[in-house]
């Protein structure tokens, strides 16, 4: 799937740090049937790059499947021998924004000042990650969108919740990267799945500017 699509149908970027291999499977199913099209596991889970594999080899038709907390260009690489193909930073890094492009990954760098977003977009970036979301409220971001133009999509992350995707949305936000709030170590299907239609209601219902 390609991201400007998965982006289009539902604008979430599911963050699941801690997710083991044995849980990737189910987890992913119950997000993909809520409608999630982008699925990260954070390179500090245990055993991600085996968790990368079994959801890019089930799921890669259907989500964007890739690793979060990308530092290096060597973890680029792993990422890509795992059948990853969404690269998510939580800072910028020309040499692994560089390295994802030339891998032909998608990638989306962490930034929290409009210069470090341009420089990210720069080195190539696809899209930017507006780390962490609580330094960036939406009326910080409306002033952002004042100079990004609307083809470069703004993706706040880090403790956004459903109730916040409104005012994003009114303020210009493209997409939200959805963490703890969505998936934690030991929390049943039948909650991830109510969390999962809870972000993507809201993103149905939210009327952008």
């Amino acid at each position: 799937m390609l991201f400007v699509d998965a982006l289009k149908q539902t604008p979430l970027i599911a963050v699941l740090r801690w997710i083991t291999p044995d849980e990737i499977e189910p987890v992913c199913e119950v997000l993909i049937e809520a409608g999630f099209r982008m699925i990260e596991v954070p390179l500090n889970s245990p055993e991600p790059l085996k968790s990368i594999e079994r959801a890019a080899k089930r799921f890669g038709q259907d989500a964007l499947i890739g690793a979060g907390t990308v530092m290096s260009p060597e973890a680029v690489a792993q990422v890509d021998g795992a059948g990853g193909r969404l690269i998510v930073m939580p800072h910028f890094d020309a040499a692994v924004v560089q390295a994802a492009k030339a891998h032909d990954h998608v990638c989306i760098p962490g930034v929290a000042t409009p210069s470090e977003g341009f420089a990210a977009l720069s080195a190539g970036a696809d899209a930017l990650k507006l780390f962490p979301a609580a330094m960036i409220p939406p009326s910080v971001l409306g002033a952002w969108r004042a100079v990004f133009s609307r083809d470069i999509a703004l993706i706040p992350s880090g403790g956004v919740t459903p109730e916040d995707i409104p005012a994003y949305a009114a303020a210009g936000a493209s997409g939200y990267g959805a963490g703890s709030q969505l998936y934690a170590p030991g929390r049943s299907l039948s909650d991830i799945a109510t969390a999962a239609k809870a972000y993507v209601q809201a993103c149905a219902g939210a009327s952008r500017p």
